[in-house]
């Protein structure tokens, strides 16, 4: 019955227009923001530890910012999954850097598109997913009509999913291998064993190694793709850019600056209510280094 509910909810929101789903989101992100103290703990402590305000008043005004885009992006979920896919592809209202794809896909090594959790990640897939072959590492939702949905919302085109597994890394070099592109969210906690501690904004954060482990053994392209959510429900606008890795240093560090660079740009955009700093089961905590 809550599964039902929760369906015609998100139909219903699907058949909104963007900037009134953007409007409430930001009503919503308020609204969370009140009510669940560890939502808004964590929002603050990541987002103040991050040293991206200048002064207290600057702080205050990017919290509340990064509220609003918050519940953005969750009332605009079903928008982006439940709209026909030429629909929401072109809400993109420009797309920068889209040379690099087009020359990474001659060279025939494969892509690797990096996405963080900033912006409207969801849209990046869809626009590249209706170009060119795409696949994108994720992990199933606890909810198994979620699943469903989220599925639907994301394989279309050309785009597809990989379990976040053993079976779904095969997937991703397979793909590489054909010369097609792989997805992967670069600053989402990795399980035991599929990480390491790397500071990200100064503070040690688990950070997949997958990603430099296929760049290096495929010799694929890789590049930062995200897209920025554009005020008033406008739609959004992406970026692509290179990221060369030296693969004789540590290639999550190098990521991860990657990320704080994009982040830097708009950091209200990024999510963080986001748990980066998370614990996964059976990894040691990070190395505390006395002063």
């Amino acid at each position: 019955m809550t599964s039902f509910i929760f369906k015609i909810i998100f139909r219903f929101l699907a058949s909104l227009p963007l900037s009134w789903l953007h409007s409430l989101g930001a009503l919503l992100g308020h609204f969370m923001f009140v009510m669940s103290k560890q939502y808004a703990a964590r929002t603050e402590e990541n987002l103040r530890q991050a040293h991206l305000a200048t002064d207290e008043p600057h702080y205050a005004t990017l919290l509340k910012q990064s509220i609003n885009e918050a519940g953005k992006g969750i009332v605009e979920l079903p928008w982006v999954w439940g709209r026909p896919l030429e629909q929401v592809c072109a809400t993109v209202q420009s797309c920068q850097g889209w040379e690099h794809i087009e020359a990474a896909h001659k060279r025939g090594k494969g892509i690797i598109l990096l996405t963080p959790h900033w912006g409207c990640f969801e849209v990046v897939g869809l626009y590249v997913g209706q170009r060119l072959p795409l696949t994108c590492l994720y992990r199933s939702p606890k909810q198994a009509w979620l699943e469903t949905i989220m599925r639907g919302g994301r394989e279309r085109g050309l785009a597809k999913l990989a379990t976040a597994d053993v079976s779904g890394v095969r997937v991703l070099f397979k793909a590489l291998k054909r010369g097609e592109a792989i997805g992967l969210l670069p600053d989402q906690v990795p399980s035991n064993g599929e990480g390491e501690w790397i500071n990200f904004f100064s503070r040690p954060a688990y950070t997949m190694t997958l990603s430099g482990r296929l760049a290096q053994s495929s010799g694929a392209t890789v590049v930062l793709a995200y897209a920025e959510r554009l005020p008033q429900g406008r739609g959004y606008a992406m970026r692509i850019e290179p990221l060369s890795l030296d693969f004789e240093q540590s290639v999550p560090l190098q990521i991860n600056a990657a990320l704080e660079r994009v982040i830097a740009t708009a950091p209200a955009q990024y999510l963080w209510s986001y748990n980066r700093y998370k614990i996964p089961s059976g990894v040691n905590p990070p190395e505390v280094k006395v002063q």
